[in-house]
């Protein structure tokens, strides 16, 4: 099984920047997708981003198009989410992710905390 640890949280001012990193314990170039989710308190786990393997990217929340990038470094094991432009409705957990297969999603990470001020 393939671990993902995430890193590059912090807490930024409104239209501030952050770019999130995500490092796989093992190859992801086989890997279906990488994703990145975000959790507020008392809410479910949404997807902000997708990208896969092809490099086919699929923002899935309206908010952050044209504000968040996310890419993949296959050679690194790396997927990252460059967050600019951000609002204090970002704040929150985000959590990368992987899909094997086109089936969904079978592993988050342990999160990492944004937080941004108004």
């Amino acid at each position: 099984q393939v671990r993902l640890v995430e890193s590059g949280g912090g807490e930024v001012q409104s239209g501030g920047s952050l770019r999130l990193s995500c490092v796989a314990s093992g190859s992801i170039a086989n890997i279906f997708k990488l994703g990145w989710y975000r959790q507020t308190p008392g809410n479910q786990r949404e997807l902000v981003a997708e990208i896969t393997n092809d490099g086919v990217t699929n923002y899935k929340v309206a908010s952050v198009k044209g504000r968040f990038t996310i890419s993949r470094d296959n050679a690194k094991n790396m997927v990252f989410l460059q967050m600019n432009d951000l609002k204090p409705e970002d704040t929150a957990v985000y959590y990368c992710a992987k899909s094997p297969t086109k089936y969904g999603y079978d592993y988050w990470g342990q999160g990492t905390q944004v937080t941004v001020s108004s």
